[in-house]
């Protein structure tokens, strides 16, 4: 969790100068002014995503939000961060965590926005027709231990099922817990740009030291383990940085924390499992 991702979590609850229907700006200036006390963070723009009111919170309205500010880190290095966010707004008071006391449900963990349709395009489409019945947009980070095991069985459902669904994907390497993965996940993209889609897929099983950082280490056992002819210049070069670039700015926006994140016909869906409903499908 990032600096500002834990004084974010401190504020539990505060007390508003808010109109009891408040307005985006209202919230905004909220934000700007209170949820953050650290004289080293400066917030800038506040960047509302999306507003829900949903029946069962009983008034409560749900703002989804991108806090763009900078950190002090030390007197001259100062670094600039985005931290999805979301507050619970109702009567004057906000807070950034619901929950339900009878049922313990908690509505920071239960609810996510919306998918923007820009991210059904064509660059990010991996299996299946991109005119499906369904669409399915998975955030993944090749080391992760549960995207190993759920997104190879995704892609092949979906490799089976080319009416039924078109698979989205976007890279998402969590570089703190593996670093490797910013390689593997480089990697990924120059096969992706050649449409080698089963051989990205497959560097879900590279073996491999989950912190190694030499770059020429980890292209040898990607050409080794998986037979291709990656070069070093390929995975390094600003064409796939910038895509890498792009993909993490979709995930930040999309309010995405973790890996796997995956999206059903535009809806989060927290079981990971809601396209098995749908298998059966006559094509």
């Amino acid at each position: 969790m990032s600096l500002m991702s834990k004084l974010l979590s401190a504020t539990l609850i505060a007390t508003l100068s808010l109109s009891a229907a408040s307005t985006e700006s209202e919230v905004k200036d909220y934000i700007k002014k209170h949820l953050v006390k650290s004289p080293r963070i400066k917030v800038g723009e506040v960047e509302i995503i999306e507003k829900l009111s949903p029946a069962e919170l009983k008034g409560w309205d749900v703002y989804f939000v991108n806090i763009h500010a900078q950190i002090q880190q030390t007197p001259t290095v100062t670094d600039k961060v985005t931290v999805p966010e979301t507050i619970f707004v109702k009567d004057g008071f906000a807070a950034n965590t619901l929950i339900d006391m009878k049922t313990g449900k908690d509505y920071h963990k239960e609810l996510k926005p919306s998918l923007d349709p820009s991210v059904y395009d064509d660059k990010h489409l991996f299996a299946g027709n991109k005119n499906a019945k369904h669409k399915i947009v998975i955030f993944s980070d090749p080391q992760c231990p549960f995207c190993q095991e759920k997104v190879p069985e995704i892609y092949k459902a979906v490799k089976e099922h080319p009416e039924t669904f078109a698979l989205y994907y976007y890279h998402f390497p969590l570089l703190k817990i593996h670093p490797v993965s910013d390689i593997i996940t480089r990697a990924m993209l120059v096969e992706q740009e050649k449409k080698n889609f089963d051989k990205v897929i497959d560097m879900y099983t590279l073996d491999v030291n989950p912190r190694e950082l030499n770059l020429t280490k980890v292209v040898n056992k990607l050409n080794q383990q998986f037979n291709l002819n990656l070069t070093e210049a390929e995975i390094d070069s600003d064409k796939i940085a910038q895509e890498l670039r792009h993909d993490k700015e979709v995930a930040t926006k999309t309010m995405v924390s973790g890996t796997p994140t995956i999206y059903f016909d535009g809806q989060w869906d927290k079981s990971r499992n809601k396209y098995k409903e749908f298998m059966t499908q006559k094509q």
